[in-house]
């Protein structure tokens, strides 16, 4: 049985400017013990997705389960199953460290789990503010303790919606060692974020989301090969000419290009030199994880104009 099931899940809102459809027909399974990457832009549908999942909003049509528990007939028993960190910072400001986590296990029906909260902190960097009130925590120590409270009861499936967004490389690193090593012992994770480089190092499948549509659904791997092209890297000190920035990603000096042969790569410096332009530190590197997905992203946006 899959750890999560989405069948035809499909949510409309309802607003001023009448329905907006923020889910249409979405359909996948992700197995146990998988870590699984949910991706898309702003709006596509993955934090209204993952509020269904969590009982936090109801869908529209479809039906969502965990380990084969409906999350709408069997909320309770459904939500034991799930961590979910959010990308809200939520705490409660009368409570230390220690004891939120104490609390939060209680909502679970967990009990004398002081050995498996101790390993938490440790794990999270958080042992030396056990008795901090939450007040005092910096933002960085707050995500970890999002993180800590969602695995306090020791759910089969964790769940986490943008867990690094806005923190420092460290936490980054000490979150992804803990979720690698708990997902090595079966715990099923489902992660969106929109580093992705770290979906790429991470996820063994993933979904792409556009509009509420499921637009990209494979194997890490397999999207990668079925990369249309190589990618031409170099640095620039000027504006590329018109027909090169209307292909080119570009992020302060460093322009990348798509280039599907050496032909292409030669034509692509050939316009920057009768343009005058000089480019540095060029070279050529296999397409990665952005690549796909803005490659994925564009050709569902051309599909839609036709």
């Amino acid at each position: 049985m899959p750890a999560i099931s989405f069948q035809s899940v499909s949510k409309t809102f309802q607003t001023a400017r009448g329905p907006f459809q923020a889910l249409d027909g979405v359909r996948f399974d992700i197995e146990q013990g998988e870590f699984f990457g949910l991706l898309g832009p702003n709006g596509a549908g993955k934090t209204t997705l993952i509020s269904i999942l969590a009982g936090l909003a109801k869908a529209t049509s479809g039906t969502v389960s965990v380990l084969g528990i409906n999350v709408n007939t069997q909320a309770a028993e459904a939500r034991k199953k799930l961590g979910v960190v959010p990308q809200e910072l939520v705490f409660d400001p009368f409570f230390n460290v220690r004891e939120a986590l104490r609390f939060q296990s209680g909502y679970f029906g967990v009990k004398n789990n002081d050995a498996w909260i101790d390993e938490l902190l440790d794990s999270l960097g958080l042992s030396d503010k056990a008795n901090h009130n939450m007040r005092q925590l910096s933002g960085g120590m707050k995500r970890r303790m999002l993180v800590a409270q969602a695995l306090v009861h020791k759910p089969p499936v964790i769940v986490l919606d943008e867990p690094t967004a806005g923190v420092d490389v460290e936490l980054r690193q000490t979150l992804w060692q803990f979720i690698a090593k708990l997902n090595k012992l079966g715990h099923t994770v489902l992660l969106t974020t929109h580093y992705l480089e770290e979906a790429e190092a991470l996820c063994q499948r993933i979904a792409m989301l556009k509009n509420g549509k499921v637009v990209a659904l494979d194997r890490t791997d397999e999207l990668l090969k079925a990369a249309s092209s190589n990618v031409l890297r170099f640095k620039l000190d000027a504006s590329l000419p018109p027909a090169l920035a209307a292909k080119a990603r570009v992020t302060g000096r460093i322009v990348q290009l798509p280039a599907h042969d050496a032909l292409e790569i030669e034509r692509h410096l050939a316009e920057l030199r009768e343009a005058g332009l000089h480019a540095e530190d060029v070279e050529i590197r296999k397409a990665d994880l952005e690549d796909v997905f803005l490659d994925v992203m564009h050709a569902n946006t051309a599909q839609e104009t036709l």
